[in-house]
């Protein structure tokens, strides 16, 4: 298996200036004869200005396609973040709106899966209570929407030591339910959303309907992701012996707001194997080897050292 980890910043004007370090790349991709599919995982600084991200993302999903990746994730708020909730709502689309209109068709120009970390979706009675869902969706290579998850555990944290006030579920409805899996290019992919990776019922779940890669696209605080996110996506790898991508926001998208970054992959074992760093927006590229998945549970079978649901609830009978 191997693993490329790359800056890439999100001008074309940075992008020309490294001649030779895109040829590395690219070799190196050549150079691999492993028949595993490979996954790019994207880094991005999100404004309010909707335009230029989406800009900012095709040119990451372009050069995901050149160098052989088959599906492209991007993370949580990939369209936008508001400076304002009133921005914030007021920028959101439905999805049948333009912006996932226009990643159905690059997905289908491209002929790449895409995972959409995290889409501020208008609500169904959006003319009348005017909240949105946090929603992650995954289009085909043909530019068919195939999977739709709504975050169903919403950030409503204060920490002032840290400097952290957010109340998701105050414009946020939350999701009704988990999504099944989702059979992909690179193996069965499990939703999730950010502070969804703090709750491992979630992850159980997935996994034990079959998820063999799970996902958490994200925008973590600077606070909690230094103090948390490598240790929990390590954790909810080597519970579930699944591999672990999470596309990441990073650097300040608003005077109030910035990101923590460090967008990872993680094998089953729990080893990292990719790390975007903390500074700028960026790719890496990764094969994902399910072999890695089977092998690890074939010689650790945690799942069938699980006992049943009712041993677990025993001490709710005391």
């Amino acid at each position: 298996m191997f693993t490329v980890r790359c800056i890439l910043a999100t001008s074309a004007k940075f992008l020309a200036s490294l001649p030779a370090w895109r040829h590395q790349i690219k070799l190196q991709n050549r150079m691999s004869t492993s028949p595993h599919p490979v996954a790019a995982v994207c880094q991005l600084t999100v404004t309010p200005n909707k335009e230029a991200n989406f800009s900012a993302c095709k040119q990451l999903v372009d050069e995901a396609k050149e160098r052989g990746a088959s599906m492209v994730f991007l993370p949580e708020n990939f369209d936008y973040i508001g400076s304002s909730r009133e921005e914030t709502l007021s920028l959101s689309e439905s999805l049948t709106g333009d912006t996932i209109s226009r990643y159905s068709q690059l997905a289908r120009k491209l002929e790449v899966w895409l995972s959409l970390g995290g889409f501020h979706e208008r609500g169904h009675d959006w003319e009348s209570d005017r909240r949105i869902y946090n929603s992650h969706i995954i289009i085909n290579d043909k530019g068919d929407i195939v999977s739709v998850y709504r975050k169903s555990h919403l950030f409503d944290v204060e920490l002032p030591e840290k400097g952290i006030s957010l109340k998701e579920s105050g414009f946020t409805i939350p999701g009704p339910s988990l999504m099944l899996p989702v059979q992909t290019p690179i193996g069965k992919v499990g939703q999730g959303i950010c502070y969804d990776l703090r709750f491992p019922e979630l992850s159980l779940a997935l996994q034990r309907h079959g998820a063999e890669i799970l996902t958490y696209p994200s925008a973590f605080t600077v606070a909690t992701g230094a103090a948390h996110w490598e240790v929990l996506l390590r954790a909810r790898a080597i519970e579930n012996q699944c591999f672990v991508i999470a596309a990441a926001q990073v650097g300040r998208h608003t005077e109030k707001r910035s990101s923590y970054g460090h967008t990872l992959v993680v094998d089953p074992w729990g080893e990292v194997l990719g790390d975007c760093g903390g500074e700028k927006p960026g790719m890496v590229l990764v094969e994902i080897n399910l072999g890695k998945v089977s092998s690890t549970r074939r010689n650790m079978p945690v799942q069938q050292h699980r006992r049943d649901t009712g041993f677990y609830k025993s001490l709710e009978k005391t």
